[in-house]
């Protein structure tokens, strides 16, 4: 066999359906092992390969079988009929299985067939099973044979597609078969006797799957986007579109052809473009392209299968959208040949001025924007050009760096030309020339330093008035009659002044070197300088104070605090000096004890390390344990030195063997003997005390007030009888109200002159206050009545009875009510009244009932 993949057959390895036959790598197709082929034909399928790119090509190979010829030409006695003619007489039954017997019968020879492929159509409609083919050998007139199958499709997935009836050895498809799911399928047949044994050799059966047009082509992309130059001559190469169809591409079903459905525009002509059937190579048909017309193409492109038949064919379309690309074909062209305008640039300002043009050709391409150029070499160096961002009759030039003091107009010569050449062909000037004229207006310029920023070096300290240096700014208006003044803009520690009419600054506070305001000991302050212009303009300029430092800060001992035992040779403290200043006004730094107290040198020694660090330790063998406060005066290196005396709190404490301070001597250390400790604890167990009597004092006095008897025996009190039901206000019975008594008079008098009544105002108003009745020390049960009648009239009378701004209420009990009114309560001695019924309110009535009622005692 032969194949070819257009890449040499590198790596392309072959493989066929059958286990009796191979293929070598130069395409040979060779039998694996010695087999006879009893059939006139043999059709196998071979496979090739790429593992690389895992793509697969078959093809099917048909082998013609000649009979060998015997000795005398003639056919050899005693052979039965062969193969071919037993499946004539009966088309449904293959036998597989041959046994021939020599022409002497004494010895038979065993022969396998080859049975040709099996062909399934695909979507069949049933009914299912539907047999395929009866497969039995000439044994089973012998013995009982059983037959099976076994192969993808039969006992491998997918499982049960086929199976044979085991006794009548008839084969069954039990499904409607699909070509695009599986093309081909290998069994093999077997042949057992009841207890399993092998009768026969198993033999292969391939079956094939009969295509069928039920697969519609599909388009890879339903987009297509593709373009071409406008002008293109016809037949210019555009895109390609390409459909696969799932069906068998070697039948009808799956040859695919293509055919332009539709154009959009139809604009120069309705057929501008052309598809190959075959390839699906789309083509310019016609000239006329023209961007500048037509920018696009929508084309439908449709694609059917059956070789294009619309009739029996299937079909699908895609979108194919050609784009017109642009070409050179046009100059770019000023529209008028001279220009005049007006500039304000300002100094170092890039300004754009606009030269109208005309363009044509795509936006943004090569072939529209256009290269503008100044004709001489003085407008090169002031001007520059740039192209258009967008479809606009218009290109941008900027002027850089013009000076109304250096030049006040500009005269040049302009020309204009695409980037791209023009196309061929074109017989037109390929640029375009005009003159412009550019006056340059004076406008107000910011004044500027020109050092900017300036540093200066200079001493720290030096004294309040001091000038430092003059920081002027420049105007560069020549021709404008300008003053400039200035003024601080930033002077974080306000250190320094400025002269608002000179620039010359002084200090207005000492420099300090080891200020926060200082970094990397440098300070920095920004000042203005304004002009006079309208509108005026203004200009910062730093200044940069580089401070040199002096030694101006006295070394200062380190630690404050320290801790040793009361023995020496145990521990010693180590102690250094931290200096404000820099090099060379630190260290090295001197250590040594004062002459005054003399207890000092006495008691301690300090031994020098290094330049700064020492050692102080107890010159003596014992030092009672307590604080000590032990001056140390430290000098250092500047010129002249400068020393401190600091002081060390040193606490001293008895150690154990590891060189630590005791629990004990801790406490000591910090200076409290055993007589401060036991008069500390003597004033909290005293405030402990003090604090537990007040707090049971606390608690009496609170059970007293509760066990308080009250004045007047609850058996004799007959208010305790009197419901109280804590309401503030009146029901809806209780609401209408006068509303002028709670509004404020103008005056008092028909106030006081009014007649008895309810009287509220907002305030105490002046004048005579009624005298309440005064309750007898003893009441009598008989005098409820009046007393409350008394007070009642009393505070009707009474204007100043609080609250002035609301009516006087007294509780409301509601309606309904089976004790009835109080006010009907009279105090008459008479015992013409019956108080009988005061029995009948229950046990709170039982006291007024003995009172009032008709007892024993009456």
């Amino acid at each position: 066999v032969k194949f070819n993949n257009c890449a040499g057959n590198k790596g392309v390895r072959y493989e066929t359906n059958s286990l009796d036959f191979k293929v070598r790598a130069d395409g040979t197709l060779y039998a694996a092992h010695h087999l006879q082929v009893p059939s006139k034909q043999l059709i196998l399928v071979v496979t090739a390969w790429d593992p690389q790119t895992l793509g697969r090509w078959e093809a099917m190979v048909r082998f013609l079988v000649a009979e060998k010829s015997q000795h005398n030409g003639h056919k050899p006695k005693g052979r039965k009929a062969l193969p071919g003619e037993l499946v004539q007489q009966q088309s449904d039954t293959l036998l597989p299985w041959r046994q021939h017997q020599s022409a002497n019968g004494l010895r038979r020879q065993k022969r396998d067939w080859v049975i040709p492929p099996i062909n399934v159509p695909e979507n069949s409609r049933g009914p299912f099973p539907q047999q395929l083919v009866r497969i039995r050998s000439d044994k089973d007139k012998e013995i009982h044979i059983r037959y099976s199958i076994t192969g993808v499709g039969a006992d491998q997935p997918p499982m049960e597609v086929f199976n044979i009836d085991p006794v009548s050895g008839r084969m069954y498809v039990t499904r409607p078969m699909d070509r695009e799911e599986r093309a081909s399928y290998h069994l093999r047949a077997h042949a057992v006797d009841m207890n399993g044994n092998k009768v026969e050799n198993p033999i292969d059966l391939y079956i094939y799957v009969i295509d069928m047009n039920d697969n519609r082509p599909e388009f890879i992309n339903q987009v297509y986007n593709g373009s071409v130059d406008e002008g293109s001559k016809p037949g210019t190469y555009v895109m390609t579109v390409t459909a696969n169809d799932a069906d068998d591409g070697t039948t009808a079903n799956g040859m695919v052809r293509y055919r332009i459905v539709t154009q959009t525009p139809q604009s120069p002509s309705q057929n501008m473009f052309t598809i190959n059937s075959e390839t699906g190579d789309i083509v310019t048909v016609a000239a006329g392209l023209d961007r500048e017309k037509v920018q696009q193409y929508i084309v439908i492109v449709q694609a059917t299968d059956m070789e294009g038949n619309l009739n029996y064919g299937l079909s699908n379309t895609a979108t194919a959208i050609i784009t017109v690309t642009d070409v050179n074909d046009n100059p770019p062209e000023f529209t008028t040949s001279t220009v005049s305008m007006d500039t304000q640039p300002q100094k170092g300002v890039r300004t754009s001025v606009v030269i109208a043009r005309s363009l044509m050709g795509q936006a943004g391409s090569r072939n529209w924007g256009g290269m503008g150029l100044p004709t001489t070499t003085c407008a090169r160096s002031h001007f520059s050009f740039s192209q258009p961002k967008g479809p606009r009759e218009k290109i941008q030039h900027f002027a850089a760096a013009v000076d109304y003091e250096m030049n006040r107009a500009f005269m040049l010569t302009v020309m204009v030309s695409n980037q791209a050449p023009l196309a061929s062909g074109i017989q037109m000037s390929f640029q375009s020339t005009a003159g412009v004229t550019i006056s340059v207006t004076d406008v107000n310029e910011a004044p500027y330093f020109p050092t900017n920023h300036k540093l200066i070096r200079l001493e720290e300290g030096v004294p309040t008035g001091t000038v430092l240096t003059t920081f002027s700014a420049v105007d560069p208006d020549r021709f404008m009659q300008q003053a400039v003044r200035y003024s601080k803009l930033s002077d974080p520690a306000n250190w320094l002044n400025i002269n608002a009419t000179n620039g010359q600054i002084t200090t207005a506070a000492v420099l300090d070197r080891e200020s926060d305001y200082i970094k990397n000991n440098v300070y920095e302050a920004t000042f203005l300088a304004a002009d006079n212009g309208i509108p005026p303009a203004s200009g910062t300029g730093t200044l940069q104070i580089y401070l040199i430092d002096i030694n101006d800060n006295a070394p200062e001992l380190l630690p404050k605090e320290a801790q040793i035992c009361e023995k020496p040779n145990l521990n010693v403290i180590n102690i250094t000096a931290a200096d404000a200043d820099i090099d060379p006004n630190v260290g090295p730094f001197v250590f040594e004890l004062p002459s005054v107290p003399s207890a000092v040198r006495k008691n301690w020694t300090i031994t020098r390390l290094n330049g700064d660090y020492a050692q102080l330790s107890l010159r003596i063998m014992y030092l009672e344990a307590g604080v000590y406060d032990v001056p140390i005066i430290v000098t250092d290196s500047g010129n002249p030195p400068l020393y401190n005396t600091s002081v060390i709190k040193v606490k001293v404490c008895p150690c154990d063997e590891n060189g630590d301070c005791t629990t004990i001597g801790a406490v000591a250390a910090a200076g409290l003997g055993t007589g401060a400790i036991i008069a500390i604890l003597i004033c909290i167990i005293i405030l402990l005390t003090m604090v537990l009597l007040f707090v049971v004092w606390m608690k009496r006095r609170e059970k007293e007030r509760h066990t308080k008897q009250l004045l007047i025996d609850p058996e004799d009190d007959v208010r305790d009888n009197i419901l109280k039901y804590d309401e503030e206000g009146g029901g809806e019975e209780d609401q209408d109200y006068d509303l002028s008594q709670l509004q404020q008079p103008e005056t008092m008098d028909h106030v006081l002159n009014k007649t008895p009544g309810v009287r509220r105002v907002d305030e105490r108003p002046i004048g005579a206050e009624p005298q309440y009745p005064i309750r007898p020390v003893i009441p009598h049960p008989g005098d409820i009545g009046d007393f409350i009648n008394e007070g009642l009239r009393a505070a009707d009378n009474d204007p100043t009875a609080p609250p002035y701004d609301s009516l006087l209420v007294f509780d409301y009990e509601g309606s309904g009510s089976t004790a009835g009114s109080v006010s009907s309560l009279n105090s008459s001695s008479s015992g013409d009244q019956d108080y009988d019924y005061l029995n009948d309110w229950g046990p709170r009535f039982k006291k007024l009932a003995d009172m009032y009622g008709g007892g024993e005692e009456d």
